[in-house]
């Protein structure tokens, strides 16, 4: 069971409400902690990615709830331990990602490569189509 002995000890012996304390996940349907009481081994999907990892289709454990400028952001959370490290792109993919990329600094117009993505918008480089500037 997922729980946090010093916020067991708060809501249990001290009489505090915890707003987004929900370890049984009786308020939220889900377990549910508040911000920077999440506990051991459980973590976000930012923290995996920190650490080379990823969820690997795992379902999420328990969330993260607090309040930020009067709205309430959430977080998901992960076990670390089912977690496995990121996949590698393979070469093929890199060469197909950088191709892409070159493609979106190529002018159709002069057919020039600019240091800068051709805009969307006029689908032409700022020399070829001036009125952009």
């Amino acid at each position: 069971m997922l729980r946090n002995r010093d916020l067991d000890f708060l809501v249990d012996h001290r009489g505090f409400f915890l707003e987004f304390y929900d370890p049984d996940g009786k308020r939220f349907g889900f377990p549910t902690f508040p911000y920077h009481c999440a506990p051991d081994g459980l973590v976000t999907r930012r923290q995996l990615r920190a650490a080379g990892l990823r969820p690997a289709g795992q379902p999420v454990v328990a969330q993260i709830l607090w309040r930020h400028r009067k709205h309430r952001r959430i977080a998901y959370l992960y076990r670390r331990d089912l977690a496995k490290p990121k996949r590698e792109p393979t070469d093929a993919q890199l060469i197909a990602v950088s191709k892409a990329l070159l493609a979106r600094r190529t002018c159709p117009t002069c057919e020039q490569v600019k240091d800068y993505y051709i805009p969307r918008r006029t689908g032409e480089c700022l020399d070829c189509n001036p009125e952009v500037n």
